[in-house]
């Protein structure tokens, strides 16, 4: 079955699908459908900017099926570089939107990582709230190529049609990368936070914090230990700014 390759956007030389939810839903119900596997990865400013620094990781990107435009820095980027993206697409929302979807079309799903019990936690409760849902298996684990084999061996016996594996990128993107091929699974997502989100163990920002980009702040105030990795957003404003200047030099010297 061939899938639709949706239009994109580069970032400081990552691509973002330019998708709103609903589109990049479809998407997904696409890549389950075919039956072939397929990576989706969350994107939002300090994966560009690890990618920068990262060429293993920087690779795994650009060869992603689908990369969600997570974050509203990703979103204001485009902006500035004047390809605007549709709309900002959460890991943690695309998780209940497709736990909802796959109760209804008896997809089986599978939860990996986070700390011990958040998983199964996380299940629960998507079960919970979304009748049919088939919770083909849950497992702490961890993102060590020690542990892949063994890891491996549970989700193919568990048969799931999509994965969500949270160990934080960009270690969950590493590890669907090298493992995905021998686990026949058709959708194989890094979701980062969103089991705690989901189970509780973190707290989400109010939807009038989100509707105003503050969502970090949020986050920051909450887990302190958090602002070495923000410290890259004004790092990735002025290179985002530095793109458009560089851009619009050079479209006027083609005129």
């Amino acid at each position: 079955m061939q899938t639709t390759s949706p239009e994109s956007v580069e970032i400081l030389g990552v691509r973002v699908h330019n998708l709103d939810e609903q589109q990049a839903l479809d998407l997904m119900v696409e890549f389950i459908d075919s039956g072939w596997p397929h990576q989706v990865c969350t994107v939002n400013p300090e994966f560009i900017m690890r990618a920068g620094r990262d060429p293993e990781f920087s690779q795994i990107l650009r060869q992603a099926d689908l990369c969600l435009a997570d974050g509203v820095g990703v979103l204001w980027a485009g902006r500035v570089l004047r390809h605007p993206l549709r709309a900002r697409v959460t890991g943690v929302d695309t998780v209940q939107r497709l736990a909802e979807i796959a109760g209804q079309r008896g997809y089986r799903v599978y939860l990996l990582g986070s700390a011990p019990g958040v998983a199964e936690r996380t299940a629960a409760i998507l079960a919970a709230s979304h009748p049919g849902l088939i919770i083909a298996g849950t497992y702490a684990g961890s993102p060590a190529i020690a542990e892949d084999e063994a890891i491996g061996q549970r989700i193919r016996e568990a048969r799931p049609d999509i994965l969500w594996v949270a160990y934080g990128a960009p270690a969950q993107d590493k590890w669907i990368y090298r493992n995905q091929g021998r686990l026949g699974v058709p959708l194989a997502m890094g979701v980062g936070g969103a089991f705690d989100f989901i189970s509780g163990v973190s707290r989400r920002a109010p939807v009038w914090l989100q509707s105003l980009g503050l969502e970090w702040l949020h986050r920051l105030y909450h887990e302190p230990w958090r602002w070495r990795r923000m410290a890259a957003l004004p790092d990735f404003a002025l290179r985002v700014l530095w793109q458009r200047l560089v851009e619009a030099r050079s479209t006027d010297q083609c005129r």
